[in-house]
């Protein structure tokens, strides 16, 4: 199971539309999960013309966001659970991941996916091998070389993650 991952868009501040990049993978997504910051529900609509779409309300979306989606989302797919939280609510910016990795402390998880920081993030928790993902932005890479999104692959109930990075957000 393909599933296309993606967090602060700030839509249409940062990019009036998706960018061709993220639009060709989404043609065989099987799940989107969006990580919060979407600013606009016309990402969401967007989004969800090619799969179900799976997301967290973020520290710049406002009520019409906050009323669709929750604080934290806890999800199966293909037998794997993920936490998805955006991550905002730590005193620093330093400390989104460890603020993220706090909201689900009492869950067994495959993966949890955050945002916030815009920083691409993939790696293994050293014990019990949990995925800790952030795909960083796919139209705001602030002080990032790229811009960026992700993809997460289930097989045999085992989850994988990759990023798709571009320097080009048309």
């Amino acid at each position: 199971m393909k599933i296309l991952v993606v967090a602060d868009t700030h839509m249409p501040r940062m990019s009036k539309r998706l960018p061709s990049a993220l639009l060709r993978e989404l043609t065989d997504a099987a799940a989107i999960i969006h990580a919060g910051d979407w600013t606009r529900m016309s990402v969401y609509e967007a989004l969800a013309a090619y799969a179900p779409v799976y997301g967290v309300v973020g520290n710049n979306d406002g009520p019409e966001i906050a009323a669709r989606f929750g604080m934290r989302e806890l999800l199966t797919l293909d037998g794997c659970r993920i936490g998805v939280v955006h991550g905002h609510g730590a005193p620093l910016r330093t400390k989104t991941e460890a603020y993220a990795l706090s909201a689900f402390k009492s869950e067994k998880l495959d993966a949890i996916v955050y945002g916030h920081s815009h920083v691409p993030i993939l790696r293994r928790e050293p014990a019990g091998g949990m995925l800790i993902f952030n795909p960083g932005s796919p139209t705001d890479k602030r002080r990032q070389p790229r811009y960026s999104f992700g993809i997460m692959e289930t097989k045999d109930g085992k989850l994988s993650a990759r990023h798709v990075y571009y320097t080009d957000k048309s």
